[in-house]
């Protein structure tokens, strides 16, 4: 017999999360004890102290992005528990899988308002996918499988585990657990491919609209035999870029609120989109009823309540890019009539040359889009880049370039300030051969600072690059444009000396200001051997653009050589 702890780590071991990110307290200190005693049964499981229980679910999102592996936290009942849910809420929204466990109050105190008592269950309800609560040590094994399982299959996502400390510290006889049911996804039928072949080939200005689901189902590569058998031009979502090879000829790139120009105003030039693992997201379409409007829709995912839920599609396919991506590539593996678009790709062509990024900066400050855009030309394939939420995290988006979804870590549904270097930890214990690189802003960093102590405690090599414009970008960006420049509570020009205090974790660092140390600064930065941070300060005039405005169409963006006074009329 053994404990109800020590069952939990024997699965996780057995179901290979032998990584897992935590924070310890007095109702998981069961499972904290099995931790300690894991090695000497023989089942390692390597445990990474976070310093927040917040830090430690960004970690395990950062883990399992940056892998398709499932990431895994563990938290105290109470406020350990409470900080999680964010980290959760953002796993939910991007279709992460994640299994968090956490202790709650012995099963006597459950309802009296104990000490550090919250009702996590009722609390993960909106922000998982599924929510258990294990009352019965014997059912321990099962409900972890099935978690595991259920994070997993068909549309990912995050699954909770709350487990009162009793049901830890009890004694349980270890068994064979029960067979889970083969999990079958909807299928699709013969002639919905048939159909769809029809609906590509008689379409004049066809555009592929890729979203985060292709990486998720793990067909990137089906998909860009697709693009080369079809050379139809191609968007993608935030989630997506990575998706389709960055030597793609007719890839625009990133489409949306702040997307690039050619891919905007390709889209609502379109007339048949092939929406693929995409949910017509606000800051994809901008206003609804104009996006694409010339256009019919070829709607594929796996999640049917996507389907129709924002735009009526003229045909849906719902099916697992598993089964539906290998046969569109066998409809199109001996089409001979790609030529037809010819007129359609030279179009998009010039779309591209019009809206060419031009990345001379008037002033000698540093000018972070050419900051990255050179940073990304000098970085190997396999960089893994992790982003805080704000104006630096579009900057990434349109000027660096990625091969995979998994070497582009950003917070998509939830635009979580505070996601970038805690999920660079789970990417960089992930992956620990690969370059990692959280790009911060100096407002979003200082929401999970606290994990440079993590960064230094297990010797992670996470490289930092913190762009410092001393404001809140996005927020006054937005302030300038439409609320009369009224700048309230967006300024940060108290922040901390920020390399002197990675120097405090013992991460070696420097500060730039000018344009001509930028390159001998690169070169330190992505050469040392081991954690460092590149703090940049950069101009707080300089905004993103485009910048498709709350409520307009995709084609009314508003780009750099237009005034504030312009954009608010």
């Amino acid at each position: 017999m053994i404990t109800g702890a020590d069952l939990i780590i024997d699965t996780l071991y057995d179901l290979g999360a032998t990584e897992v990110f935590g924070y310890p307290g007095g109702t998981i200190m069961p499972v904290y004890d099995a931790l300690f005693r894991s090695l000497e049964r023989n089942v390692p499981v390597k445990h990474y102290l976070c310093r927040q229980e917040q830090g430690a679910g960004f970690a395990a999102v950062g883990y399992a992005r940056s892998t398709g592996k499932t990431g895994v936290c563990i938290a105290t009942s109470g406020p350990g528990a409470t900080n999680l849910i964010t980290s959760l809420a953002d796993a939910m929204l991007d279709s992460v899988p994640v299994v968090a466990i956490t202790g709650q109050v012995p099963r006597p105190l459950m309802g009296t308002n104990a000490f550090q008592e919250v009702d996590v269950f009722g609390l993960s309800v909106a922000s998982c996918k599924h929510s258990f609560q294990v009352m019965d040590q014997a059912e321990l094994e099962d409900t972890i499988r099935q978690a595991f399982r259920i994070a997993n299959e068909g549309r990912p996502g995050p699954v909770l585990i709350d487990i009162p400390k009793d049901v830890q510290m009890n004694q349980v006889i270890k068994q064979v657990p029960i067979s889970l049911p083969e999990f079958v996804t909807q299928g699709a039928a013969d002639e919905q491919f048939e159909q769809a072949k029809s609906l590509i080939e008689n379409a004049k200005k066809p555009i592929f609209y890729l979203g985060g689901g292709v990486d998720l189902s793990g067909n990137a590569e089906q998909l860009n035999e697709l693009l080369a058998h079809t050379q139809i031009p191609a968007v993608t979502t935030l989630k997506g870029l990575g998706t389709v090879k960055k030597e793609y000829t007719h890839l625009l790139g990133m489409l949306g609120m702040h997307g690039n120009g050619a891919a905007n105003l390709a889209v609502q030039e379109s007339d048949l989109l092939i929406a693929l693992g995409a949910r017509f997201d606000d800051r994809v379409t901008g206003k609804l009823a104009s996006f694409a409007p010339n256009a019919k829709v070829l709607h594929i995912d796996i999640d049917n309540s996507e389907i129709n839920k924002l735009r009526q599609v003229e045909l849906a396919i719902c099916s697992c890019l598993d089964e539906a991506l290998p046969k569109l590539v066998a409809s199109f593996s001996d089409f001979e009539n790609s030529n037809q678009w010819q007129a359609w790709r030279e179009e998009c062509e010039a779309l591209k040359q019009q809206n060419q990024w031009q990345y001379d900066a008037p002033t000698e400050s540093i000018y972070a889009p050419a900051l990255l855009k050179q940073l990304s030309d000098e970085l190997p394939d396999s960089a893994v880049i992790t982003c805080d939420v704000g104006q630096h995290q579009m900057w990434v988006a349109q000027h660096m370039s990625f091969n995979s979804v998994k070497n582009h870590l950003s917070s998509g549904g939830a635009g979580t300030m505070g996601f970038g270097l805690p999920a660079a930890v789970g990417a960089k214990v992930a992956r620990p051969n690969d370059q990692v690189i959280a790009v911060c802003g100096d407002g979003s960093i200082m929401m999970n600072i606290q994990e440079l102590g993590t960064i230094k405690r297990f010797n992670l090599g996470v490289k930092i690059l913190l762009i410092d414009n001393a404001k809140l970008g996005m927020v006054k960006q937005w302030q300038e444009l439409f609320f009369d420049q009224r700048l309230s509570e967006t300024d940060l020009s108290d922040n901390p000396e920020f390399v002197q205090l990675a120097a405090s974790f013992g991460i070696p660092g420097k500060t730039i200001t000018h344009k001509s140390e930028v390159q001998q600064a690169l070169q330190e930065f992505i050469n040392h051997k081991g954690a460092y941070f590149l703090h940049v300060k950069i101009d707080a005039l300089d905004n993103v653009w485009p910048l498709v405005p709350p409520g307009a169409a995709n084609e009314d963006m508003i780009d750099l050589s237009q005034s504030a006074e312009t954009a608010q009329s």
